[in-house]
């Protein structure tokens, strides 16, 4: 579960071979103890508890970043490594 990107405490992550239990390219958050699932195509999330703060860092970096998210995930679904991405400023 390569991370991709830290920022504010939030990790992001997307794991190799993950196209099987959400059927469109995600990625994973962790923020604290919480941890939540989000759609790349349009930064909902799909499942998680992450509060609302966090959660609005999360879907502004995803709008920031969304090519080079759809990059990794084709690259982590292939099972090779994604490149690390700018975290949020």
């Amino acid at each position: 579960m390569p991370t991709i990107s830290m920022f504010y405490g939030i990790m992001v992550m997307i794991y190799y071979y993950d196209n099987k239990q959400h059927a469109l390219p995600h990625i994973h958050v962790r923020y604290q103890d919480a941890k939540a699932i989000f759609a790349i195509e349009n930064a909902e999330m799909l499942e998680g508890n992450l509060a609302n703060k966090q959660k609005r860092l999360v879907q502004a970096w995803m709008e920031i970043h969304k090519d080079e998210l759809v990059a990794d995930w084709e690259l982590a679904v292939a099972g090779e490594q994604p490149y690390k991405i700018e975290p949020l400023k």
